[in-house]
């Protein structure tokens, strides 16, 4: 990922009227390697004290439920298509059209699943699942302290740890609207945790998601100063800024604002749904964005949401309050 540019400093100083939205953050550039325990990671092993019980994740989990569908079931359904394929050849304009006795074969076969897989011939739902001793969570990603000095850190603490559970879900606490991963956080200090201490060989899900499971690799975080987005501007500013951005050979939105990318701290993009502020559910304060986690094809090569972004919000008064997750 290439370095912002120009520097926002730059653009406050022209714009001072910018200097109190400047946030710092730290883009974290993970790239594939080995990372150790001792390493700032994504996907890399934890230092993780031995006799501290691993994260397991016990809410219910969303999984397909597939039916195979009768011979009977599965020729009605073919005739139905037959028929919808001739009227579509006599009359393009009536290609999605079905008589009420087609559309009454198509309900009573589905049943109220959401797809068909058309080549083994399985309606496929989703359910909730909460079978099981529960699942381990995996490592997201572990950060020490001197590589993101100017992000929220508890007293005493000198390592972040985010771990998640490789499985979608949809009915999550202090979550609305949220549709993935599980996550839990943990800060801890680093010099708790001695090298023959700690837990060699962390428990594996049983079950996973292969787009919830990084590859391994290591960081080399960039601090950086992060500005919001336009759209979060008083009008008459955010033009100011916008111009400024292009006639300095650069675009404001995503390049000096709401930058993207695996990132700690900083401003959430807009770019999506707008991006409601959100707001602690145990003390009200407002929330500030605490990671983002994009989905990629390279790297840790995740994919999140519909190939979108994860964002965790966390409370500036009190990091044990519960954390906000929203995909964008």
């Amino acid at each position: 990922m290439s370095v912002p540019h120009p520097a926002v400093e730059d653009l406050v100083s022209a714009l001072p009227e910018l200097a109190g939205l400047v946030r710092a953050a730290v883009l974290l550039r993970p790239e594939p390697g080995a990372p150790g325990v001792l390493d700032s990671s994504v996907g890399g092993p934890l230092l993780w004290p031995a006799a501290e019980p691993w994260p397991l994740c016990r809410e219910a989990h969303v999984v397909e439920v597939r039916e195979k569908v009768s011979d009977e079931d599965r020729a009605a359904l073919e005739r139905v298509d037959r028929a919808v394929r001739e009227r579509r050849r006599a009359r393009p304009e009536r290609a999605y059209e079905t008589t009420a006795e087609e559309a009454a074969v198509v309900r009573r076969v589905m049943n109220g699943a959401g797809s068909l897989d058309r080549i083994s011939w399985e309606t496929v739902r989703t359910a909730l699942d909460t079978s099981g001793p529960g699942v381990p969570m995996v490592p997201l990603l572990q950060l020490r302290r001197a590589q993101a000095p100017a992000a929220d850190w508890p007293d005493g603490a000198d390592l972040l740890q985010v771990l998640w559970c490789p499985n979608d879900h949809s009915d999550l606490p202090h979550q609305s609207a949220y549709h993935g991963p599980a996550v839990e956080i943990r800060h801890r200090a680093a010099s708790d945790v001695r090298p023959e201490d700690v837990l060699a060989a962390p428990p594996r899900p049983h079950r996973a998601d292969d787009a919830y499971l990084p590859t391994p690799c290591v960081l080399a975080p960039l601090p950086v100063a992060d500005l919001p987005d336009q759209d979060g501007l008083p009008a008459k500013l955010a033009e100011r800024a916008r111009r400024w951005a292009e006639e300095h050979g650069a675009a404001y939105r995503r390049e000096l604002s709401c930058l993207p990318g695996w990132k700690l701290g900083g401003w959430p993009g807009r770019h999506l749904t707008g991006g409601e502020p959100l707001d602690c559910g145990s003390c009200a304060t407002r929330l500030r964005l605490l990671l983002t986690v994009p989905s990629s094809n390279d790297g840790p090569d995740l994919s999140v949401g519909r190939f979108g972004e994860l964002r965790l919000f966390s409370c500036p008064e009190d990091g044990r309050h519960p954390v906000r997750l929203t995909l964008q």
